[in-house]
This record gives C-alpha cells, sequence and structure tokens, in this order.
C-alpha cells in the first residue's frame, strides 16, 4: 500500500481575505506507489476494486466504471473518451499522460492523487471531491468543477482553458506557474485561494467571487476592467 507523507503548509503569504493575514499554503500529496501488478485486461466494471495495478496505454474509452474504487494504482497513457467514472474513488494513486474528452467523473473523490501532463476535453467534475491533489503539467479544456468541493490542490505549470468553478468550494488551492483561461467563478467560495503565481489570469464571470483569494499588484491592474463592470463603474477617457 502506498504510503503518503503529509506536506506541510506552504510558504506562501500575503492579503488574503483579510490586511496582515497570511494565506495558507497547500498541501501536497507525497504518493509512493507499491510494487504493481499489470492490469489483466478487460473492461472496466462498475463498483470495482482495482488495488495496486498498473494501467498503461490501456484504452479505456465508453467503458462503464461508475462507482469503481482505484488504490494506489498507476493510470499512464490511457485513452478515457467518454469513459463513465462517476463517483470512482480514485485514492493514493498516480495518473500521467491521460487524454481524452467527455470523461464522466462527475461526485468522484480524489484523495492524495498526482494528474501529470494530462490532455483531456469536457471532463466532468461537477460534485467531486478534490483533496490533496495535484495537477502538474498538460492541458484541460473546459474542466466542469461546479458545487465540487477542493481542498489542498495544486495547478502546477497547467493550461486551464475555460474552467468552471461554479458553486464550488475552494480552500487552499494554489495556481503555479497555471494559464487560467476565462474563468467561471458564479457563487464559488474561496479561502486561502493563492492566484499569485498563475501566469496568465483570465475570469470571465464572477470576478465579484475573489473574497477570500490573493492575487499580485500585477493581476489587480489587468483585472481592473473586469472589477469596474462587475461593480457597474463607467470607465471614460
Amino acid at each position: 500500500m502506498a504510503r503518503r507523507a503529509a506536506g506541510g503548509p506552504g510558504a506562501g503569504s500575503g492579503g488574503g481575505g483579510a490586511p496582515g493575514r497570511a494565506v495558507k499554503g497547500a498541501r501536497r500529496p507525497e504518493v509512493r506507489l507499491p510494487v504493481l501488478e499489470p492490469f489483466p485486461g478487460g473492461e472496466l466494471e462498475p463498483d470495482g476494486d482495482y488495488d495496486g495495478l498498473e494501467f498503461r496505454e490501456v484504452d479505456l474509452a465508453g467503458q462503464d466504471g461508475g462507482g469503481a474504487r482505484f488504490m494506489d494504482c498507476a493510470l499512464t497513457g490511457c485513452a478515457l473518451d467518454e469513459t463513465g467514472l462517476r463517483k470512482a474513488r480514485i485514492l493514493d494513486s498516480v495518473l500521467t499522460g491521460l487524454r481524452g474528452v467527455g470523461t464522466d467523473l462527475a461526485e468522484a473523490t480524489l484523495r492524495d492523487v498526482e494528474l501529470i501532463d494530462a490532455r483531456l476535453g469536457g471532463v466532468q467534475l461537477h460534485g467531486a471531491v478534490l483533496e490533496r491533489v495535484v495537477v502538474r503539467g498538460g492541458k484541460i479544456d473546459y474542466l466542469n468543477l461546479r458545487t465540487a468541493r477542493l481542498k489542498d490542490v495544486v495547478f502546477d505549470n497547467c493550461v486551464l482553458v475555460e474552467p468552471d468553478f461554479g458553486g464550488a468550494v475552494l480552500e487552499r488551492v494554489e495556481f503555479v506557474d497555471c494559464v487560467l483561461k476565462e474563468a467561471d467563478l458564479t457563487s464559488a467560495v474561496l479561502k486561502d485561494v493563492d492566484l499569485r503565481g498563475a501566469a496568465e489570469l483570465g475570469i470571465a464571470r464572477g470576478v465579484d467571487r475573489l473574497s477570500g483569494a490573493v492575487i499580485s499588484p500585477a493581476q489587480l491592474v489587468d483585472l481592473a476592467p473586469v472589477l469596474a463592470g462587475a461593480m457597474g463603474i463607467r470607465v471614460e477617457g
């Protein structure tokens, strides 16, 4: 079984929601996988139990693994087009080079997970729970995290195009060298969210929900037109 060493608080500090209060850093997973057995093949099963397995270059497109549990697993280079993983539990696992469109992870649980160099589009993670998760590298288009709960999550050096955080709760979430394009924060709740390290910060909707986040002075300048629009301020030369 994998052993996870709990990460300590991050070194980030800044305004947060109140002057003089340091923003709390995310605790990162440290996943140590055991010796893995190769996945024996066949299709995923609903409510299946996958423990200590390596899925390497497996085509899981269109399969139904709803409610399945993946514990101490490595998924490398797998295809997830239209794969059904609703309410799945992915624990103490490393997911590398996943690719696919329309993967359904609604109401899933990801805990102590590293997602590395993914190329995904239209991933459904609405209502999901993400805790101690690192998303490193890769590009995810139209990520649906509506009403999800994110705690101790780091987006590191990845590209998120039009992610939807509508109604989500984000606590101790960091964006590090991450490109965030046209994000939707409508009705989201943010606490100790550090956006200062984002390489690009674009917010399409919900800029008023940034209370509880910390941004840099340069980002404030870039967001000024959006903030003015949200507050009904007319800016004329």
